[in-house]
C-alpha cells in the first residue's frame, strides 16, 4: 500500500505486489516500444532519410480526406508539443514535402498539406516500415517478458497473393 511520509515522499507497503507488477509492465512495454523505434529510426533514416516521427506525420496526412489536417490536429497524431510539430512541419515543408494552407472557414486557422513529393516519398517508405515493425515484432516475440505485448498489439491480417 502506498503511504506519505511526513516530508511529502511516497511510500511503498511490502505487500503491494500489485504496485511491481504494474511497474514491471510498464518497464516491458517501454522495452518492446524502444526496440521497436529504435529498428524503425536506423532504417526509415539510412533508406529514406525520414526519423520515425517524420513519417508519422507524412503518414497522419496521407489517411486524411485531401491529404490535410490542421496544426492541431497533427500535433496530436504526432504526440507532439505545438511548438515540436511547427518545426517539424517547417523542416518537412523546406524538403518540399508538406505545404501550408490557411483554412477557407477560418483564415486564423492553418491546415498542413501533404505534397505529391511527400505522398512518393511515403509510399517508398511505407514498405521498409511494415517490414522493419513486422520483422521487430516477430523478434521480440521470442523473448517471453515481451512475448505477451506483442500478442496484445500483433493484428494478423490475411494474407494476400501476389497479384499475377
Amino acid at each position: 500500500m502506498l503511504g506519505v511520509t511526513t516530508k511529502g515522499a511516497l511510500t511503498m507497503g511490502i505487500a503491494d505486489d500489485a504496485v511491481e507488477i504494474r511497474a514491471q509492465g510498464w518497464r516491458t512495454l517501454v522495452a518492446l516500444h524502444a526496440l521497436i523505434e529504435n529498428e524503425l529510426e536506423r532504417s526509415l533514416q539510412t533508406g529514406h532519410d525520414l526519423s520515425v516521427v517524420e513519417f508519422t506525420v507524412l503518414d497522419a496526412l496521407s489517411r486524411q480526406d485531401g491529404w490535410h489536417m490542421r496544426m492541431r490536429q497533427l500535433a496530436r497524431a504526432a504526440a507532439l508539443s505545438s511548438s515540436a510539430t511547427t518545426r517539424l512541419v517547417t523542416r518537412l515543408e523546406d524538403r518540399g514535402l508538406l505545404t501550408r494552407i490557411l483554412c477557407a472557414d477560418d483564415r486564423r486557422g492553418i491546415y498542413t498539406e501533404l505534397t505529391p513529393a511527400g505522398w512518393e516519398l511515403l509510399a517508398a517508405a511505407r514498405p521498409t516500415h511494415e517490414r522493419v515493425l513486422r520483422d521487430a515484432l516477430a523478434e521480440a516475440a521470442e523473448q517471453p517478458e515481451l512475448r505477451t505485448l506483442v500478442d496484445a498489439v500483433h493484428v494478423k491480417t490475411p494474407e494476400v497473393a501476389p497479384a499475377s
